[in-house]
């Protein structure tokens, strides 16, 4: 399967981020351009971020995570207002997992799977 789709735990709480609002632009060349935006489901994940019939290209792309109302929401003031995420797809056939670890005052990245 091929697309693009997120995960955020919060490994303060130590469980899903749901709520997260999560928006997603591709690097055109001239600046960022919004393809899609969602908000991670009660498991904090986002199974699908691109539009129904959009593929992903070879290019850099912005995952933009509103961290600061997810930590405002559970009584905690954290210290990144937003996470954002720049990766580049080398293949657009093969699905593109990208989880989000937060913390109020971290966060850890990776390519998953």
């Amino acid at each position: 399967m091929s697309g693009l789709s997120t995960h955020v735990l919060d490994t303060a709480r130590g469980r899903p981020a749901a709520g997260v609002a999560v928006k997603l632009e591709i690097d055109r060349g001239s600046g960022w351009t919004p393809v899609a935006h969602a908000a991670t489901n009660d498991d904090g994940r986002v199974a699908q971020l691109l539009p129904d019939g959009t593929a992903l290209e070879l290019a850099s792309y912005r995952l933009t995570f509103a961290v600061g109302g997810y930590h405002s929401a559970h009584g905690v003031s954290g210290f990144f207002p937003e996470v954002a995420v720049v990766f580049t797809v080398h293949d657009p056939t093969r699905h593109h997992h990208v989880p989000l670890l937060l913390s109020p005052y971290g966060y850890s990245t990776y390519r998953g799977s």
